[in-house]
């Protein structure tokens, strides 16, 4: 029996990714937009090019999300992707091989991201492995922000990269650390954790440090410098936010 592959994709005012990334995946049996509400364009564009656009609010984090995503095809086979990601087309027929062969396997993919259209080959945007192709039935997500893939299955990893054009501009970055940093105390204040002046003052410190040296960000050039300082910003203001909360609480 000939096996069926769905896409999974979320989205959230993406117009300007959207059109790129479905015309990348047309090559899957079914596109699926799980939408939290966005106020552009991106349902308009998705639809024209045959894509399925469900409404579902960002009422579980994005584990619920993907959780959500899952009951929406009965495919066998399903490929998350976010909107700012691109299947190459060597990868493309990698993945519609695997999902002929139909060998139950979880797979990762090798992502290579561009930060405001600058590659990025070190510091903490280096290309990394994602998981994110297996049998639909193996598959559920955990956690509020940075979820995590839980599968029942032995993980490989495929052969060909994916690409990912995060951040096309500063504006962007800003709005979505500052959304990020809080989801990030939220979850730490949920696991019980405490922010202490430790935290605050040292560990951007070594995050910085971890990136720009251990990680060789500073082979990024100017935008890798730029992006380490950011890296120890955002361990500044997400371990500030949750010092507040619990001063406040």
């Amino acid at each position: 029996m000939v096996k069926k592959l769905a896409v999974l994709i979320l989205t959230f005012n993406e117009e300007k990714n959207i059109d790129e990334c479905v015309q990348s995946v047309k090559f899957a049996d079914e596109i699926i937009l799980i939408d939290s509400g966005s106020t552009d364009q991106t349902c308009e564009i998705a639809e024209k090019l045959g894509a399925k656009f469900i409404y579902h609010p960002m009422d579980g984090g994005f584990a619920g999300q993907r959780n959500f995503a899952l009951k929406e095809t009965e495919a066998e086979w399903v490929l998350f992707l976010d909107a700012d990601e691109r299947i190459t087309p060597e990868l493309a027929l990698e993945i519609k091989n695997v999902v002929e062969k139909d060998e139950q396997f979880a797979y990762e993919i090798l992502r290579y991201n561009h930060v405001l259209g600058q590659p990025m080959n070190y510091g903490s945007f280096r290309p990394d492995f994602s998981l994110r192709l297996y049998p639909r039935t193996c598959i559920t997500w955990s956690g509020l922000v940075h979820e995590k893939a839980q599968v029942s299955l032995p993980k490989r990893k495929l052969n060909n990269k994916m690409l990912h054009y995060t951040y096309s501009d500063w504006e962007s970055y800003f709005t979505k650390f500052n959304k990020y940093t809080r989801l990030m105390a939220e979850k730490m204040i949920e696991e019980g954790k405490q922010a202490t002046m430790f935290d605050i003052v040292l560990r951007p410190l070594w995050g910085f440090f971890r990136v720009y040296i251990l990680q060789s960000g500073w082979r990024d050039g100017k935008l890798g410098f730029i992006m380490a300082i950011f890296h120890a910003y955002y361990t500044v203001v997400k371990y500030v936010k949750m010092y507040d909360w619990q001063e406040n609480e």
